[in-house]
């Protein structure tokens, strides 16, 4: 598509209408998939039945919708809360990575005291190392989240240069907590319900919100980020 220029300064190219609405309705169907599959696999573990029952159910509300739908919101395209200012959003993002800290917290401690009763040993598993290492990535995620909503306080000089980072990393902790689902669909209990096709169909499901998180960050606040610095 061709730019008009006015002057030496080439105006931007308009987006076809019908580009604009693919990515529209790609950010919406990132909300389904993330909402329906925080669904599923909470009536799949049955909460209730037993301590361990209730560590999928806080682990995929903490990863897949809470961490999710944080990031999500800051979309001006897709967002539930587009209509809020842009300091409206940062709050409940803050809210969102709150509770994702919290529900992921109580998680762990229904699987710690699941096999302490049980008698079986701790961090044995790609998912349960993962799982730790993604847990404490977003505790310090959620400290340099709170010296950028209080930077004077924390005495940071380079907020711009902060946010980057702040940015950044909670990219990569998000997808290490992709990866964290992924691993545990490879357990003795997920397969033992989920076999065939619903399998293949279930390990793909997290990592389309986790593509559209990708190109979220990626090409609208990662440039504008370098460009602050």
């Amino acid at each position: 598509m061709l730019t008009l220029e006015v002057g030496l300064v080439p105006a931007p190219t308009r987006e076809p209408g019908l580009t604009c609405w693919l990515r529209r309705g790609s950010g919406i169907l990132a909300h389904l998939v993330a909402l329906g599959f925080t669904v599923f696999l909470t009536v799949l573990s049955r909460p209730g039945t037993s301590l361990f029952s209730w560590h999928p159910v806080f682990m995929v509300l903490a990863f897949c919708f809470c961490m999710a739908e944080a990031i999500l919101l800051f979309s001006t395209e897709h967002s539930p809360f587009f209509f809020c200012s842009r300091k409206a959003r940062i709050r409940l993002h803050w809210v969102g990575q709150a509770l994702a800290i919290l529900f992921a917290a109580l998680g762990l401690g229904f699987i710690v005291c699941s096999k302490t009763r049980s008698e079986l040993p701790h961090l044995v598993s790609w998912h349960s190392w993962v799982g730790i290492l993604t847990l404490l990535a977003t505790g310090g995620q959620a400290l340099c989240g709170l010296c950028l909503l209080c930077p004077r306080a924390a005495r940071v000089s380079r907020v711009a240069r902060l946010k980057l980072y702040h940015l950044t990393c909670g990219l990569v902790i998000y997808l290490m907590a992709t990866v964290t689902v992924l691993l545990s669909m490879y357990s003795v209990w997920f397969q033992a319900q989920i076999k065939g096709a619903a399998w293949y169909l279930c390990l793909a499901l997290p990592l389309y919100p986790a593509l559209v998180i990708m190109h979220q960050i990626s090409s609208s606040y990662l440039p504008r980020k370098k460009m602050e610095i």
